[in-house]
Parts: C-alpha cells; structure tokens; sequence
C-alpha cells in the first residue's frame, strides 16, 4: 500500500514540479556563462526527521527542501535548457547531508552496471560535487547511476578524480516511469570540512541514451568533469556535530598460503589489522595504521617492456590513495597519461622492495587543510624482506592558495624503501590556473623544481613548467622538463633521467550543427628529448591527427607521425637486440571505441611501421559484454608482432575479467591474466559483501602460476577471508 501511494504522491509532486519549472525556463533571463555561479539553499532538519534512504522521494520532508531545477546543456547545445527535466532538493541534520534527485526521461533509461566502484559512466548517472573548503581545487565526487551502483572519487587540483578513494556513505535509485531517482545521505563525518557555513557545490547529469551532458553550474563544455573552478554555491550549513571524531577500521584476516615451489605450508594464520582516524579538526584527520593490510586491491594491468626505461604501475592500495590528492606535486597527477618521469614521491615504493612485497608494520598520517593551507604528511615503517631491512619512509607537502585560482607548495620526502641509501628529496611549485583573464576561456600553467640527496648519487635536480590553453575551437600546450642524470628521489619515481624534453601540441574542434558528428578535430604534435648537452636522443615530429565523436557517443581517430631515435643497445623478449644508432621510422596509428552504454561494446588500437631497423604491428583489442545488470564480461588482448634484423617475437597478454554483481553491495570477481613471453599466470577470485555502511565480508583466492602448453604449474597460492567493520565515535 505504502507503494502505491508513494508513487501516486510522486507522479503528482513531479507534474506539478514540471509544470512550474518549464514556465520557468520560458521566462529565465539569459545567462553570462563566463560568470553564472548559481546559489542554492541546504534545508536543516531534525535527526527524527531525517529521510529513509530507499530510492523512494516520496516522503513528505523532501518538500521542505526548495527545489533546484534550473540546469543547461553542455552537450550537445551547450547553455541551452536540457531535453530531460532534472529536480534536486538538499536537506542536512547535524550528522549527514542529504540529496534528493528525480530524473525524468522520455525514452528508456540505459542502466547495466550494478558495480560498486565500476564503471557506471557508460550508464545514465548524476554526479554530486562537494568542496566544503570553497578551495575551488579539491574536493567530492560522488556517483549514482538508475541502479544504485555508486561510486565516490576525490577531485585533485582539478586535474584528475581518484576513484580508488572509498568513505562510508548511503545512496539507493530506482527505475519508475517517465525517468529515475534516487535519494542520497553522505555524513559529514566522511568528508573534511572547516567552519564555513557556505560550501562549494555542483550537480552534474548524464543521458546515457542521448549523450546529453547537463551541469547546473560550470556552463562550458571545455570545463573537465573534475573542474570545480567554476561550482556554485550551497548555502546555510552550520550547526553539524562533530562527534569525537573518531573512526576505528577493525579487521580480522584469516590467511592461508601454500608455496608448491619449496613445499613450504604457512597453515592457517590470523592476523589483526585496523586504522584509526582522527578528525583532529574538522577539515585535518590524523590516521594511524598497524599492520596495513592489501588483500582488497586488484591485479596490476599486465606489461612487457619493449622499450628501455622502466615501466609505470599506477597505486592501487586503499591506505595510500586516502587523502592522495594533499600529496600531488607538480600540477599533473601521477599517472601514465601525465609522464610520471621524476615525480618525487611515489607511495607504490612503500611496501615494494625489488618487485616483492613487504609488510607494512605500522604508519601515520596527516590529511586537510588548516587555515587555508593545505597539508599532507606521511611516516610508514616496513618490515624487512626482499633484502631489505625495516625501513621508516616519510613524505610531508603543503601548499597555500594565492591569486584566487591558484597555489603554492613545498615536498619532502626522506628514505629509501631499499635501505641501499640515505635519501631525501625537496622541491618547490607553484600551479597557476585563471579563468577570468579571457572571459570564457582557462589559462592554465605549471612550474616545479626539485632537488634529491643521496649519499651514493650525489645531489641532483629535476625542473620543469607546462603552459596550457584548454578551450574550444583552439587547444594548445608546452611542456618542457630536466631530469638530472644523478637525479635519485628513492621515494618518488624515474624512468628516464639525463634528459631536456620539450613537448607541444595545437588542436582545433569544431561541432557541425544538424549533424551526425557530435565534434571533429584535427592536430599536431611534437615531442623531444634530448642529453643535458642538446644532443637528440628521441624526436616525434610530422606528427597530425584527426578525430571524430559521434552523437551516438561512437569516437575514430587517425594518427601518423615520424620517429627518430638515437640509442644505446638494450634487448628486447627473447634476447633480440636493438644495436645502438640512428632510427627513423614512420608510424600510423588507428582508435576507435565504440559507445560505453551498449549491450556489446569495445576498444580497437591498432599500431603499424617502423620499429628499430624493423616493423611493429601492435593491437590492443577490449570486448566488455553486459547482457543484463548482473553479469559483466571483459576481455583484453594485447599482440605486438615484432620482426627484426636480429630475429622475431611475437608478444601476447591476454586479460579476463568477470563480475557478478548480486546487488550494488554484493560482488563476485574474477580476474585472470597470462603473458607468453614469461609464460606467467596470475588469478584471482574476490567475494565482497558491504552488507552494511562501513561493515563487510571480503573472501579472495589468488594463485601465480606459469602456463607452458597444456602444462599449468602453480608456484604459490593464497586464500583470505576478511571480515571488517567501521566504528565512528
């Protein structure tokens, strides 16, 4: 009964909000994009009245909340009123704030991940922003699509959005006629804060079905999805309970692990862990970790180097991907797409001694701002192994705000994970960001110096700027950075050191009215390297492309572009060698990716020319099926058919991944992984259960192995099962 007219209540609330709203946007006065930040107010309650958070927005204290309903396109009509009606509300009591959302959409809503942490972009969603400090740089993402599958991500420098992050926090949808909703309760203990009774706030909305991007502030479609520079305003938050601030992360593990190898047994094992947080202010937590444990992070993407530098794995550890955005340095996050080459802290080194893992024994840590200034320090002490003894590593930044969009920082890292040396690394940046010199337009730019210690490379240096104009129809960049041949940061990372690079590249879009083509593009690129005596070591020039979207959300592009290389000998697979000299080659390169919300959908790179005196064919070929909400396949194959003066190789890396997801808080995965070249083999089975906020059950099996023929050898096997549970005091 109490369906029946929560859904009558529902269909007449949102007619009525309808009606008001599209009178409204008849009569709304046009916009200065340049400079519309919208304002809203955030409705106090009492605790008791606090709303049952199921999907259902039927209940009657939504209809305090004033609604917020005036939302633009930002594709495909940029800053015209959206095809689909949106309504927000938001409430508060002294312990959550609360989001109420209704969706409406005229054609079938596109839902098929019921992941929690998945990939929920390729369906509709609605995207909730959140920068408590007004830092207009940091802050929330928090993710819902039609099927409660939510994932939350922190915002670093408005740059990048660190999905690995994970704080307790409610969220349940529903599919019901003429659209979707979905009711929302994020605590405040969750996330940091200061005193401000103002806090930044943005809403973000996809249709799937459509490609329609909608945002309520933030009106320009050159502005990333983790640009909070330009969010609006939620007003009237004040009067929250802190509580003591405490929150205790209790685990219990229980651990087998069998080496076939040596025979050796470990039998049954228990072993405690937990982490403590301490809200020493509202907007600064301290964390305290013992015995850190890893079992929930996923298998690193499988590589075979073919070049001569060190390859990049990016950090997938809970602990250090906490609060990771208060140690980011340089104004480009640490990833693959942003040439990590001379980043000077790298939490991955922690914990990973020579490619082996050791225990985390115990480590602390500060988080937030205070006054302003933002701040991240870190000390962790590792046990010994891989050669190693105990080692105690440490990090501290803080940055402080200047000229409004901007900020100033300072690093230092101190320890080497080897214990080989005594290292310390310090360095200085400063990350400019303006959107007010070119009304409309972003001016962005980065400079960074830093210095690195060490008792057995000496001193030496890294530094570095990049200048950006992100906009539309012209987008263009340099980038130039030293890395000094000694230039040794033990706690950071170095792929190629005794370098001047200099990289640019121009583009122009442009977006055809009453067309197919959502938006075309053409460029150019160029990037050099060079020894610190100007010498060229690596040159991509000649290098143009095309590209185009469609409005189906379907993306071709077309690449071609000359490399010379002037190298030193170095081996590939199977003990082929590149002799040293002069290379230049010409390359084309072909991607296309077809639209994420279908019931097939897939990824084709394909590489072909020159490679060293020979040829390279590389394809990188991904097939993702979701036949229904529950069941999601993935497979990848990687195949680089190498031929040489010297002789051939043909590499292959093949990767599976399935997902079983019972609800949005009950997963079953399995991923399974396998090179020909080191004829290794890795698997692993993960049952997740969140069967309450902060509460879950998580069971892995995993086995590395080595598969030659039809022979399969297992070398150590492991099986864990972890029942946590978050107490917040």
């Amino acid at each position: 009964m109490r369906t029946l007219i929560s859904f009558g209540r529902l269909l007449a609330l949102a007619g009525g909000a309808l009606a008001c709203t599209s009178a409204g946007f008849a009569q709304a006065p046009a916009r200065d994009f340049a400079t519309y930040r919208p304002t809203a107010q955030a409705t106090r309650i009492e605790t008791s009245q606090a709303p049952v958070i199921d999907g259902d927005i039927a209940d009657a204290v939504w209809q305090r909340a004033k609604p917020i309903d005036e939302f633009y396109q930002l594709e495909p009509q940029e800053g015209q009123p959206p095809q689909e009606h949106t309504i927000v509300r938001v409430l508060y009591d002294e312990d959550n704030i609360y989001f109420s959302i209704m969706a409406q959409d005229t054609a079938p809503v596109t839902a098929r991940v019921k992941q929690r942490d998945g990939s929920i972009d390729s369906d509709d969603l609605v995207r909730i922003y959140l920068d408590p400090d007004m830092t207009r740089r940091n802050g929330y993402i928090f993710e819902i699509n039609p099927l409660g599958a939510r994932r939350e991500g922190l915002i670093q420098n408005n740059t990048d959005v660190i999905y690995q992050w994970n704080t307790l926090w409610s969220a349940k949808a529903k599919i019901v006629p003429g659209g979707w909703q979905a009711e929302v309760a994020i605590p405040f203990r969750s996330i940091s804060y200061g005193s401000r009774a103002d806090w930044g706030f943005d809403f973000f909305r996809l249709v799937r079905g459509k490609n329609e991007r909608i945002r309520w502030s933030s009106v320009n479609k050159v502005i990333g999805s983790q640009d909070i520079t330009h969010s609006g305003t939620l007003t009237g938050i004040e009067g929250i309970r802190p509580g003591i601030g405490l929150d205790v992360q209790a685990f219990a593990l229980t651990r087998y692990r069998k080496n076939w190898d040596t025979g050796k047994d470990t039998g049954v094992s228990i072993r405690p862990s937990g982490n403590l947080f301490y809200k020493i202010t509202p907007s600064l937590t301290g964390t305290l970790t013992y015995n850190t444990d890893f079992s929930d992070a996923p298998l690193d993407t499988r590589k075979v180097n073919i070049s001569r530098f060190s390859l990049f794995y990016p950090e997938r550890r809970d602990f250090f991907l906490q609060d990771a955005s208060a140690f980011e340095f340089g104004g480009a996050p640490l990833s693959v797409n942003n040439d990590p080459n001379a980043a000077p802290f790298f939490s991955r080194r922690i914990g990973i001694v020579n490619d082996q893992p050791v225990n985390i024994l115990g480590g602390a840590k500060l988080s937030g701002t205070y006054d302003d200034f933002g701040i991240g320090a870190l000390s962790v002490l590792t046990a010994g192994g891989a050669g190693a003894g105990e080692q105690l590593l440490s990090a501290a930044r803080i940055t402080m705000p200047v000229l409004s969009e901007s900020k100033l920082g300072l690093i230092v890292t101190n320890g080497d994970p080897t214990g080989l040396s005594e290292n310390t690394v310090t360095g200085a940046d400063f990350q400019f960001h303006d959107s007010n010199i070119v009304p409309g337009k972003i001016l962005q730019g980065d400079f960074y110096y830093e210095r690195s210690f060490s008792n057995v490379s000496g001193q030496d240096d890294s530094f570095g700027m990049q200048l950006d104009y992100p906009n539309e129809p012209w987008k263009a960049s340099f980038r130039f950075k030293q890395v000094g041949e000694r230039f040794d940061p033990a706690l950071g990372f170095v792929s190629r050191p005794g370098i001047r690079e200099y990289q640019g590249y121009v583009v122009r879009r442009d977006r055809p009215t009453d067309s197919f083509i959502r938006w075309w593009e053409v460029g150019a690129w160029s990037d050099m390297a060079t020894d610190l005596s100007n010498n060229i070591q690596t040159l991509f020039h000649y290098d143009v492309w095309t590209g185009v979207l469609t409005e189906a959300g379907d993306f071709f592009m077309l690449e071609a572009w000359e490399d010379y290389e002037n190298v030193p000998s170095f081996s590939l697979p199977h003990g082929i060698v590149v002799p040293a000299g002069e290379y230049t080659f010409p390359v084309l390169h072909f991607r296309t990716e077809t639209a994420p919300g279908r019931f097939l959908s897939g990824v084709e790179d394909v590489q072909y020319g020159g490679f060293y005196g020979g040829k390279l064919l590389q394809t990188d070929t991904t097939l993702t099926v979701r036949p229904d909400d529950t069941f999601s396949v993935s497979g990848r194959h990687v195949m680089q058919q190498i031929s040489m003066p010297g002789g051939n190789v043909a590499i292959h890396i093949a990767a599976l991944d399935l997902s079983v997801n019972f609800t949005p808080d009950m997963e079953m995965r399995g991923q399974v992984q396998y090179d020909n070249i080191s004829k290794a083999m890795a698997l692993s089975f993960r049952y997740r259960w969140e069967f309450e906020p902060g509460s879950e059950l998580l069971v892995v099996l995993g086995d590395d192995a080595t598969l030659s023929g039809t022979y399969y050898q297992s070398h150590v096997t492991n099986f864990s099962i972890r029942l946590g549970k978050t107490f917040r005091l």
